[in-house]
């Protein structure tokens, strides 16, 4: 074996499978080396999980060859077992389990006994900083603690490969930053790692990438390689003025432009064609508009591969009448919590937080895992009791009038909280119905529901074996049924690929167009340019509020001048710490 097979850890030939007869992977070539992350990215369906899953040996390739650590994983499965580590996307933590319960439970299944159980247990705590946990039941971590407590358990036994699937969704940008590092050193150490993602900047990190759709391979090499392609065809639509969302729509319009997002008061656009410009006077950014070259993101030439986005304009434009209030509902106070404060026990887990939401704006609320960020977001819905404080909605009191007052909302809970096991229509039906429709009524509001999200060809399908994005499609089309003024999005688009959450935020831009008001909770940064405004929660307290690009000017420095959504998001949580310390 020559220097170069001796770098190859994982080797697909012509690797192909289908479920039923459905091809889910396509005549796959690649190698995945050691001592580098590769990311594994597609949109959902693409088939990366399959193909995790064909590696691990959990499945059984119809054609072609797969070959790990030189071993066929269905043939050589006990042999592998030690040699591999796999995390699936949920993972399988007992959440009634504690830290050390947990891992011993694990090292048990691995096999890992005596003096190496122990000396594994001491490093993979420290590797994690869970040591000062181990009594914690699984179930009260964080977010991102969770994943460190996975990322232990498949480390047990020492394996030379690591597979990750989609290790980050729902985590924190902190967290993701703590566990990009610890998987890092692991590569840097030898390790082979293949990191499956829907977080493009995630993916920039990577050695190297596979850039799948529908299965098959659309790229393999280095993400810098693939960016620098895109030169001269990313831009920075600066100077705007009016209504940005509407630029955008336009601007997606344009022959010249195959992709478009808000960057704070900006318009960022991917070109068709390098130097071909869209016409700044059909855009009616302003009379000061200008369009300004920036560098080239993954995510830029990831949509390029696609063919380009799904474009600006939403059908629910025609379909959303305009968002009323009622007489006498304060139009810059249509949600409003002042010293809002919710305690369990002795825990303060949202501490006296301030702020007012206007009508027709999409209010972000941020934080950390475990800031306390949902607790106050279940408040404003009337899904969980104030201690303290007030939290109003169109002007009703929560504490007095919940009921009355989640009749004006539409929400959207995090993973989509569809029943798996009803069908698309069956989930529409009873949503509707949940919200007060009967009748001709509710038919007419189902059947509009269906032709907006183009669910026809899905409606007898279980809701739990939709592709996520369509999931995403129903869970929003079930949150409009009755056409609420007032919309919540507990992290609507996790786990959900670039172009699936375009697509999402299309139909928010086109209601909030309409007047809806948008109150959202995302850990995605680039989803938080999207916000008219920003509140920073962390430690139950709002640290920070503004707009994207003020909380970005906070953080600004000689050694960052033009931070992002994430280094501000880090750096005010870090600011934060340090003040307490200092206090």
């Amino acid at each position: 074996m020559n220097t170069a097979d001796s770098d190859i850890a994982i080797r697909l030939r012509s690797l192909s499978h289908a479920f039923a007869g459905r091809p889910a992977l396509h005549a796959l070539d690649a190698d995945i080396r050691r001592g580098i992350i590769t990311g594994l990215v597609g949109p959902d369906g693409a088939g990366k999980t399959t193909l995790l899953r064909l590696m691990a040996g959990l499945l059984k390739p119809d054609s072609g060859s797969l070959q790990v650590e030189g071993l066929d994983p269905v043939t050589a499965g006990d042999a592998l077992r030690t040699q591999l580590g796999y995390m699936p996307q949920k993972f399988g933590l007992y959440e009634d389990l504690t830290v050390l319960e947990n891992l011993t439970l694990y090292a048990d299944l691995r096999g890992v006994t005596g003096a190496a159980r122990e000396e594994s247990f001491q490093r993979l705590l420290a590797f994690t900083d869970l040591a000062r946990f181990t009594d914690r039941l699984a179930g009260k971590l964080s977010g991102g603690m969770k994943q460190k407590l996975g990322l232990a358990c498949t480390l047990l036994g020492s394996p030379r490969i690591l597979l990750l699937d989609e290790p980050c969704v729902g985590v924190d940008p902190i967290s993701r930053r703590e566990l990009w590092r610890m998987v890092s050193s692991l590569a840097d150490g030898g390790m082979a790692v293949l990191w499956s993602t829907s977080y493009l900047d995630e993916a920039e990190l990577c050695g190297e990438v596979l850039l799948m759709h529908e299965g098959r391979l659309q790229y393999s090499g280095s993400p810098q390689a693939l960016m620098d392609s895109m030169q001269g065809r990313s831009l920075l639509l600066q100077g705007i003025a009016g209504n940005r969302r509407q630029v955008l729509r336009r601007a997606l319009r344009c022959p010249q432009v195959i992709d478009g997002a808000l960057q704070g008061h900006a318009v960022r656009l991917v070109l068709r064609t390098a130097g071909e410009l869209p016409d700044l006077s059909s855009l009616q950014a302003g009379p000061d508009a200008s369009l300004q070259a920036v560098k080239p993101r993954l995510e830029d030439a990831f949509i390029d591969l696609l063919g380009g986005g799904p474009g600006g304009d939403s059908p629910l434009t025609e379909h959303m009448p305009p968002a009323r209030l009622p007489d006498g509902v304060d139009a810059d106070a249509v949600i409003v919590a002042e010293q809002l404060t919710r305690r369990f026990g002795d825990f303060v887990a949202t501490d006296h937080v301030d702020f007012r939401i206007r009508r027709g704006e999409i209010f972000g609320l941020l934080g950390p895992n475990g800031a306390g960020k949902s607790t106050t977001f279940k408040m404003m819905c009337g899904l969980l009791p104030v201690s303290s404080g007030a939290a109003r909605v169109m002007g009703l009191d929560l504490k007095k009038s919940a009921s009355q007052a989640r009749q004006q909302i539409g929400y959207m809970a995090q993973k989509f909280a569809l029943y798996s096991n009803l069908s698309v229509a069956q989930n529409l039906e009873f949503f509707s119905g949940i919200y007060g429709l009967s009748g001709a009524r509710q038919r007419a509001a189902v059947t509009d529901m269906v032709r907006v999200f183009a669910l026809q060809p899905f409606l007898a399908m279980n809701a739990g074996e939709l592709p996520l994005g369509f999931k995403q499609r129903l869970a929003l089309a079930c949150a409009l049924m009755h056409q609420p003024p007032l919309l919540f999005l507990d992290e609507p688009t996790s786990g959900v690929d670039p172009v699936s959450r375009r697509e999402f935020w299309s139909h928010i831009n086109s209601l909030v167009d309409k007047g809806v008001t948008v109150m959202v909770t995302t850990h995605f940064m680039d989803e938080a340019e999207y916000c008219d405004r920003i509140g920073l929660v962390y430690r139950g307290r709002m640290i920070a509020s503004g707009t994207p690009d003020e909380l970005k000017a906070m953080v600004a420095s000689p050694a960052l001048p033009d931070p992002g959504m994430e280094d501000a998001f880090i750096a005010l949580v870090e600011r934060d710490d340090r003040l307490r310390e200092a206090t």
